[in-house]
């Protein structure tokens, strides 16, 4: 059976999927790979807090930076709370034989797993390499990570104007019915010592995605643009300069978030081998080419490269890489990097302003339209006559022979599910708020800024 080589974060336990092992033969697991997962998902923290925070914090006025660090932060604690209550379950469990599989096993997991049930310093999860096992604690440590930064990328898209309770429930609602789904139809499978059993929808059809890029930056960014455009632009979008107050803080959120990164990438290898170390070189490259690429751009365009351009360029070049890092070689990830940076800066400098939408901080700009361009270029730059990996084959135990055609059909599959998905249940959810709690701020909240009305401080005296 056709399956792809480290296809991220997915779970190897299998979760009662494995097969029965011998009293004599009980699996310890390795210690070198286990420190590298628990150390990449305090990488990943990283790029929440402070990364994300400070990045977008310099990207407000000043009269804002406090809510949005505040509404980073909070997002990102409730979703450590909701990661181990249900999120984990839902995600990474399923039916363990074609026989136990229901109806929703492509889509869903179930809740044998909520509040953590079953899950001690005993218990293990298999890698993408048969025999290889890490503590389960540590992969649902890793996976938790992810499951906090990617609902705080939204809050970027709706910056400035959002009321606190109704973003808090929005996201909520996005994680449960969004996010978990997609996380579980992309990444969830029986791991090598059962890869036959049922998996993920995405998955099962051979999609690629080694990081996240339609579990968390598709998802996200169109998550963010369905928010902004129900939301509506913050008071004078487009007829008065709305400007970031501190760009150090946005260039030290940046560096912080590529530098958490390689942990995001190199992590989800879920082991300490030459494909992390290939994770590490291709985040570095592609991130480089895209900073590279916005910057000049933006020069040719509007007469000048600069530190926005190159430092939004940077986390374009990261999103693109992400879905890719384990499948392609270093010149498929610069390939990667020049046209993400290209393309995002295109969509952020010249195609936002015609449609008007005011996606405050460019999520759907940098990560949605990154994210699809990363996702659809992997099923191009993962053929092994590229640089690339190809996909593993573990029934013949080798790579299988690879189509571009299919794989690049495989990842456009992908795109479009997390498209519709998001979309439809962001627009849900968003609506629900609207009329439930509200979504905007009074306009003499929004004037005087979120900092005071809301949280009651100011962050400059």
């Amino acid at each position: 059976m056709r399956r792809t080589l480290f296809p991220t974060l997915l779970i190897g336990a299998a979760l009662g999927a494995l097969p029965a092992l011998a009293q004599d033969a009980v699996p310890v697991p390795d210690k070198g790979d286990t420190t590298w997962v628990m150390v990449s998902a305090i990488l990943v923290m990283l790029m929440t807090l402070p990364g994300l925070a400070l990045f977008y914090g310099g990207l407000v006025r000043s009269k804002n930076v406090l809510s949005v660090l505040m509404q980073v932060l909070a997002t990102f604690c409730v979703m450590v709370l909701l990661w181990v209550v249900y999120g984990y379950s839902l995600a990474f469990t399923g039916a363990g034989s074609a026989e136990d599989a229901g109806f929703l096993t492509p889509y869903i997991g179930n809740l044998s797993k909520a509040f953590l049930a079953g899950v001690n310093s005993g218990s293990i999860a298999e890698t993408f390499s048969a025999g290889v096992f890490i503590p389960e604690y540590s992969f649902v440590i890793f996976q938790m990570a992810f499951a906090g930064i990617a609902p705080a990328l939204i809050v970027g898209a709706t910056a400035e104007r959002m009321r606190f309770p109704a973003i808090l429930a929005f996201v909520v609602i996005w994680f449960t019915f969004s996010y978990l789904p997609m996380a579980h139809m992309v990444w969830w499978w029986g791991g090598p010592s059962a890869y036959d059993a049922p998996s993920g929808l995405l998955f099962g059809h051979g999609a690629l995605d080694f990081a996240g890029g339609t579990v968390i930056h598709i998802n996200a960014g169109v998550a963010g643009l369905v928010a902004a455009l129900v939301a509506g632009p913050r008071l004078g979008y487009g007829r008065e300069l709305i400007a970031p107050h501190n760009l150090t803080f946005t260039l030290i959120g940046g560096c912080l978030l590529w530098i958490g990164w390689f942990g995001f990438n190199a992590g989800s290898n879920l082991e300490a081998t030459g494909v992390a170390a290939m994770a590490i070189l291709n985040t570095a490259v592609a991130t480089a080419a895209a900073a590279l690429a916005w910057a000049f751009g933006e020069w040719i365009m509007r007469g000048h490269p600069s530190l926005l351009g190159a430092v939004s360029g940077a986390v374009a070049g990261l999103v693109g890489v992400t879905p890719a890092a384990g499948f392609v070689g270093p010149m498929g990830a610069m390939a990667i990097g020049l046209v993400a940076g290209l393309v995002c800066m295109w969509v952020v400098v010249s195609l936002k302003s015609r449609i008007g939408i005011d996606d405050s901080l460019d999520v759907f700009g940098i990560h949605g339209v990154g994210g699809i361009i990363g996702a659809i270029l992997t099923g191009v730059f993962a053929s092994p006559s590229l640089g690339g990996a190809g996909v593993w084959d573990y029934a013949a135990g080798t790579v299988a022979e690879f189509s571009m055609g299919s794989q690049v059909y495989a990842q456009a599959l992908g795109v479009v599910i997390s498209v519709i998905w998001s979309g439809i249940v962001s627009f849900g959810a968003i609506h629900l708020v609207k009329a439930t709690i509200g979504l905007r701020v009074a306009d003499s909240d929004e004037r005087q800024g979120l900092d005071v009305t809301t949280h009651g401080e100011n962050a400059y005296n």
